[in-house]
């Protein structure tokens, strides 16, 4: 079965303005949000071999050397699925960003095979 990278993305002020919130109702999203992601994770089980994780701060290694940097990407995960397409509906009305502050869920196909 191909197998998908999901990447979640959340913008860096989107994370500032949630956590800006007052923490009583950051706490009541992450409760609802979690136990929608949990009960998404368990309908798709069998679409996912590797659950990934959640991510922090980026460092950025380039031929310049290593600095701090920024990006959009707050977490993954590992997929199987007939087509693209099909990996991609797994993640329609997401909690990463239905509710919480989540952009969206980028879906790329693995081109080379992982090791046995």
């Amino acid at each position: 079965m191909p197998r998908f990278l999901a990447l979640y993305t959340m913008q860096p002020d989107n994370v500032v303005r949630f956590r800006a919130l007052p923490r009583a109702e950051q706490d009541a999203i992450d409760a609802k949000g979690v136990a929608q992601w949990t009960e998404w994770e368990s309908r798709n089980a069998a679409h996912i071999p590797d659950r990934g994780g959640m991510v922090g701060k980026t460092l950025r290694v380039s031929s310049s050397g290593t600095a701090p940097a920024t990006n959009a990407v707050c977490g993954y995960l590992t997929v199987e699925a007939p087509t693209i397409e099909d990996a991609a509906r797994l993640f329609e009305n997401h909690p990463h960003f239905s509710v919480f502050p989540g952009d969206s869920v980028d879906i790329m196909p693995f081109v080379t095979e992982p090791p046995a």
